[in-house]
């Protein structure tokens, strides 16, 4: 479980009535990157990249405590045998859960609060990898679109009443367009957005 700052928004437990949405903590960050070590033993060889994505990756955007975590593996069929380590490390493994060439681990605190997620796609699924990526860098560089995004999920937050279908189910037509938003504006600009070899970017940790 993340600790420091990011405790304090993790820990933080309503009534399953409620979705809560935090104030954007600068400590997610540091509990992404604590948690990625934490886990990088566990896929042994098979890891090429830890990623932070998901709405606790976008600095100012309002967030349920969740941290995401997109795991790039040379085999995702070869991570279901690693499943043991997950389940020592807290996780419950969920297999595709829904998505085909994904594998779904999460994890909930003591009270039964989720508190991570991690997301496994082999490389060669470059879609599925890039479309969370250029999601994320996409919401970063474009203020407008976020506090469009966080208007939304409040709003789905208040009227859904703890349902978590209705939550996601509502955010899925905004979600689709940003995508597609983010491919194009990613192929337009990839230039200005390659890192530099000195640079180091704590949202992504190689394996």
């Amino acid at each position: 479980m993340p600790i420091g700052t990011a405790q304090t928004s993790i820990a933080i437990h309503l009534p399953s009535t409620h979705i809560l949405l935090a104030d954007h903590d600068p400590g997610w960050s540091d509990a992404f990157t604590r948690e990625a070590e934490r886990i990088r033993p566990a896929f042994d060889a098979l890891l090429v990249a830890l990623h932070h994505i998901g709405s606790t990756a976008v600095p100012s955007l309002r967030a349920k405590p969740v941290i995401d975590i997109l795991a790039v593996v040379s085999d995702v069929h070869a991570l279901d045998t690693q499943a043991e380590r997950f389940k020592a490390l807290g996780y419950e493994v969920m297999g595709e859960f829904g998505l085909p060439g994904r594998r779904y681990f999460r994890r909930d605190d003591l009270l039964g609060v989720r508190t991570h997620q991690v997301h496994a796609y082999a490389e060669e699924s470059a879609g599925e990898i890039e479309r969370h990526l250029n999601f994320r860098d996409y919401i970063r560089e474009h203020p407008e679109t976020a506090r469009a995004y966080a208007a939304l999920k409040q709003l789905l937050a208040d009227e859904c009443h703890g349902d978590m279908g209705c939550y996601s189910d509502g955010k899925t037509a905004f979600i689709r367009e940003i995508e597609q938003r983010a491919a194009l504006w990613k192929l337009s600009s990839s230039s200005k957005h390659l890192v530099e070899p000195n640079e180091r970017n704590n949202d992504s940790l190689g394996g």
